[in-house]
C-alpha cells in the first residue's frame, strides 16, 4: 500500500510535514483535503487506525470549525453526525493525515512520524 499524505497546500504545518518526508525519502501520494475530501467509509477507516478518539480528527482551530460553533455541537452528536460532518468539509479535518498500511497519524508531530517511518 502506497502512503497517503493528505494535507491543505497552505496549511504551514503540512508544509514542514511534507519537507519532513522528502528529506526522509519517504514515497507518498500527495492529497488535497480540499479536492478529496476522506468519506464517513474512509474516515471511519482512519478512527480505527490512528486508535484515537473522533474529536481528534477536528481541527479546532479552523474558521469553518468556529463559524459552525463546533465547540458546542459536538459533545453531545454523535459518532454517526460527527463522521458526517468531517466528510463534508475538508477543512474541519485536522491536518496532515499520514495513512499508512496499519496505522494513521493525524497532525504532524515529528517524534510520532519519526516512530511510524
Amino acid at each position: 500500500m502506497e502512503i497517503l499524505f493528505i494535507n491543505y497546500r497552505k496549511c504551514s504545518t503540512c508544509v514542514k510535514a511534507r519537507k519532513f518526508l522528502e528529506i526522509k525519502g519517504v514515497k507518498f501520494q500527495d492529497i488535497s483535503i480540499v479536492d478529496n475530501i476522506p468519506t464517513v467509509e474512509d474516515l471511519k477507516n482512519y478512527l480505527k487506525l490512528s486508535e484515537l478518539p473522533l474529536k481528534k480528527f477536528f481541527n479546532t482551530s479552523g474558521n469553518v470549525y468556529k463559524e459552525l460553533k463546533l465547540k458546542d455541537v459536538l459533545p453531545t452528536a454523535t459518532e454517526e453526525e460527527m463522521l458526517n460532518l468531517l466528510a463534508s468539509n475538508g477543512m474541519l479535518i485536522k491536518r496532515p493525515l499520514l495513512v499508512l498500511k496499519d496505522r494513521v497519524l493525524v497532525g504532524f508531530k515529528e517524534e510520532e512520524w519519526n516512530k511510524y517511518l
